[in-house]
């Protein structure tokens, strides 16, 4: 297996191998151990795929290994020390991913989340999200594109062109800086959370919505992790498509965007931790971005 490996990377300027493994283990056993050993054959082959990822990641240190299943189904400690970035799911559907990624983020870092940009209807739940909410959900990971440019006109390139450009000012804060949960997707029918740098004076929200009950209005988002003397500036990036018509009550479309708060905002970190913010969501995946900035 190294062999062959190494012959295919040597081969042409390879920099990025996604370790695949969908067969998961099943009614193991080996030949070659006697019957009271079979318990160890699990055990022997995960090592076996370590002393693999261990040398491939070795002999070949500007290859960037992503792992997928690799090791018989796992997300863990053991394969993230071969591999700086495992894929979360194939399940790629931006609402779905709030919930996976959330969870991961239980144990593991923001960083090391495969999250990507997908079309539309979704592959495997066929529910459609904006593209600013899935641009979101994938920025709170590793954030990539799996999409046809080829399908792409001159104003989606544009768009698409124009989040990038935003994930990398945002990168550094995001896979460095403090991550707080603020609204918990298994608890509330919204998910909010946000990064903070380590010296306070800068910070990312990201919220969004997972199912909208008509006329229920949201509790205030309470942020954490803020200098409490601080003033803050906030300011609502990538805007919506879509407002209500109050005298209708038909959601349309605004083509020049809409904002929550037409302004840039002005509020003190003590507030913004025991008032929060209002936050009001349109439609099921709605979806908010904030950038704080401390006032000097």
């Amino acid at each position: 297996i190294v062999e062959g490996l190494s012959n295919l990377l040597k081969s042409a300027n390879i920099e990025y191998v996604k370790w695949d493994m969908n067969r998961h283990l099943t009614e193991v056993f080996s030949q070659q151990i006697e019957s009271e050993r079979q318990g160890e054959v699990s055990h022997r082959f995960i090592m076996g795929v370590y002393e693999v990822l261990s040398r491939i990641t070795s002999a070949f240190p500007n290859v960037f290994l992503e792992t997928c299943s690799g090791g018989g189904g796992r997300f863990d400690a053991g394969m993230l020390f071969y591999s700086p970035q495992i894929w979360c799911s194939d399940n790629t559907d931006a609402v779905s991913r709030t919930l996976i990624q959330y969870g991961t983020s239980l144990a593991y870092p923001i960083r090391s989340m495969g999250s990507h940009v997908s079309t539309v209807p979704n592959h495997q739940t066929f529910r459609s999200a904006p593209l600013k909410t899935r641009v979101i959900v994938a920025m709170t990971g590793s954030f990539g594109f799996e999409l046809d440019p080829r399908e792409w006109n001159d104003e989606a390139v544009a768009e698409i062109k124009g989040y990038v450009t935003l994930y990398k000012v945002f990168a550094p804060l995001i896979n460095n800086g403090d991550f707080y949960r603020l609204w918990s997707p298994f608890k509330t029918k919204n998910a909010a959370w946000m990064f903070v740098s380590e010296d306070q004076t800068e910070a990312v929200v990201m919220a969004l919505n997972i199912t909208r009950e008509v006329g229920r209005l949201n509790p205030l988002l309470r942020l954490e992790g803020l200098s409490p003397d601080t003033v803050y500036s906030i300011q609502e990036l990538l805007p919506g498509y879509l407002t209500r018509n109050m005298s209708t009550g038909a959601i349309e479309v605004v083509q020049s965007g809409v904002y929550q708060y037409n302004r840039v905002l002005e509020i003190s970190g003590s507030t913004l931790m025991k008032a929060g913010l209002p936050i009001k969501f349109m439609f099921d995946a709605d979806s908010l971005l904030l950038h704080l900035q401390a006032k000097k």
